[in-house]
């Protein structure tokens, strides 16, 4: 069975392709978690594991990944230009996975649609054999539903919230980007007994992560500018739906 044909693309659902929410990765914000937190736990030995991008997008992600991992298996439900094999993560299952030929991810890393990041962790958390590291929102901790349903009663490993903002906008990543929005990383790790411990450590992720794991190859994945361009075309939008009209054009 073929990436176009697997159990998870004929059960996908149907979305826009502007209904998708999907905000790329700066590449840096990935590095950072693996060298400031998992590194620095002891996970040193990821070139013998695994890790698979459900939401791989421009691979933004899944380049860090790969200077880390022995493997990264990368898979979206649209291309955005890196080919990846189309499938529906929110119907994805370990059998589905080893039916269609894959092995196991030791761990899943994504920044997951928000309005259904909870499914996708519900899915990861039964997929990966050793840990999920979901990129969200901060504000995503907070929230009675999710406490009931995720952070009561399986809380991360780690709660990794960035001092410095992660720039991100729609469809494309731009280094010159600002945000207002604050982003943490969201960890579950797997113990001896093969259950998620609930039990949280917070790591801060000081300021400097930006500069400190930006690497020149990343240029590649960029669109410098977008984000200003994208700004001059709402400021010009605006200007031209408040002008008042003239009396002439009232007349007509």
């Amino acid at each position: 069975m073929n990436a176009r044909t697997s159990s998870a693309v004929m059960a996908q659902r149907s979305h826009p392709r502007g209904s998708l929410d999907y905000f790329p990765t700066p590449p840096w914000a990935t590095r950072a978690l693996l060298h400031e937190v998992l590194s620095r736990y002891g996970i040193i030995d990821l070139r013998t594991k695994r890790a698979r991008d459900p939401c791989g997008g421009g691979g933004h992600m899944v380049a860090p990944l790969r200077e880390s991992f022995g493997a990264v298996d990368v898979s979206d439900v649209h291309d955005w230009g890196i080919n990846p094999e189309i499938r529906d993560f929110t119907f994805e299952t370990r059998e589905t996975l080893l039916a269609d030929g894959h092995q196991l991810p030791d761990w899943i890393f994504c920044n997951p649609p928000f309005q259904i990041a909870s499914v996708f962790l519900e899915r990861a958390l039964s997929i990966a054999t050793e840990g999920v590291a979901f990129l969200c929102r901060l504000g995503w901790i907070s929230g009675q539903e999710r406490h009931d349903t995720i952070f009561g009663p399986r809380p991360p490993r780690f709660f990794c919230p960035f001092a410095e903002r992660v720039p991100m906008i729609e469809g494309v990543w731009d280094p010159e980007a600002s945000s207002a929005t604050d982003y943490a990383w969201y960890v579950w790790l797997l113990d001896e007994e093969g259950e998620y411990p609930a039990r949280t450590e917070v790591w801060h992720l000081p300021p400097g992560m930006e500069d400190r794991y930006t690497r020149e190859a990343d240029q590649a994945l960029a669109t410098p500018g977008e984000a200003a361009r994208r700004a001059a075309e709402r400021k010009k939008k605006n200007a031209s739906e408040n002008e008042t009209p003239t009396l002439f054009e009232v007349s007509i």
